[in-house]
């Protein structure tokens, strides 16, 4: 019974000592547990304190880059004052007009408040949205196939059927008022009045011989001032630098008979063009040949069934 008795005391304190240690252990892992909670504790303060701190340096940098766009916008808005002023002087010194535009609006760096809703008042509240209308189809319009338009005339040769050269009669002859190399003529061409001439022939044909005496006048040149007189024709001469007369037409002749040249069909210009320069074209070939005829290329100037247009003693010479 003592053995036994004995046996069971040693069996129970060897419990009662493995429970003392297991309670030691749980105690140090409940202080273990402990110093692990107090320092999450620490370190989730720690986060929300650094959490705060970059939401203010956030705010802080974008309040910083705000006013920096403001005082940004506002200085372009300036620039922009200023373009525009200059490009106004500039318009103004070309002699553009400016036209005010009702209702405009200064630059402005900042866009006016939206009223929320909420805060509008009965008026706006009240206001139902407009209805959005449907743009309209554009018709196409059908293009017209273009007209043709009919060919161009072909244009006559360059030659001196192109010029309108027709007789004449001085009918009135003087100096004029402001040239002396110059007289001032009325001649007779056939039509409802006498054309006015001025010509350069003081120098060679006395006053005398120029009155009332038939002459072939060039009509289609384009009239032209000659010291403040419009001259509308000329009187054709054949000419050398030191000696100049005044074309004869056929015994027979009257004013406005038309000078034909054999080969080269009469189709005169209604006014020459200067541009085209077709009377200095025809210069050249317009001469009096051995026998005093003038010429255009050898052949003949008449005057149809009355007979040739000739100078006086200029043989071989330019008319113009």
């Amino acid at each position: 019974m003592l053995r036994r008795a004995a046996t069971t005391v040693g069996s129970a304190c060897k419990n009662y000592g493995q429970n003392c240690a297991k309670l030691a252990k749980n105690k140090r892992t409940m202080a273990d547990l402990q110093q692990i909670a107090s320092n999450n504790e620490r370190a989730e303060a720690l986060i929300n304190s650094i959490e705060a701190e970059i939401s203010g340096i956030q705010q802080q940098l974008v309040e910083r880059q705000k006013q920096e766009l403001i005082k940004e916008n506002a200085a372009l808005a300036k620039e922009v004052e200023a373009a525009l002023a200059q490009l106004v002087q500039l318009e103004l010194r070309n002699g553009k007009k400016q036209i005010p535009v009702p209702g405009a609006r200064g630059l402005c760096t900042s866009a006016a408040p939206v009223v929320p809703p909420a805060e509008a008042g009965p008026a706006t509240a009240a206001q139902a949205p407009k209805p959005v209308k449907e743009p309209k189809e554009k018709k196409v319009k059908e293009k017209k196939p273009a007209a043709e338009k009919p060919a161009a005339a072909p244009e006559a040769p360059v030659d001196v059927g192109r010029l309108d050269l027709r007789v004449g009669k001085i009918v009135e002859v003087g100096r004029h008022p402001d040239a002396d190399s110059l007289y001032l003529e009325k001649i007779d061409c056939g039509e409802a009045a006498p054309r006015t001439v001025v010509s350069g022939l003081v120098k060679f044909v006395p006053l005398e011989e120029m009155q009332n005496r038939l002459v072939v006048v060039m009509c289609n040149l384009k009239p032209a001032k000659m010291r403040g007189v419009t001259s509308e024709a000329m009187v054709m001469c054949a000419s050398t630098p030191e000696k100049v007369e005044v074309l004869s037409p056929p015994a027979g002749a009257v004013p406005g008979d038309l000078v034909h040249c054999e080969g080269y069909p009469r189709q005169p210009d209604a006014q020459l063009n200067p541009k085209k320069k077709i009377f200095e074209s025809c210069a050249p070939d317009l001469k009096t040949n051995g026998d005093l005829v003038a010429c255009y290329k050898g052949a003949a100037l008449h005057v149809p069934g009355k007979g040739n247009v000739v100078a006086q003693t200029l043989k071989n010479v330019n008319v113009k």
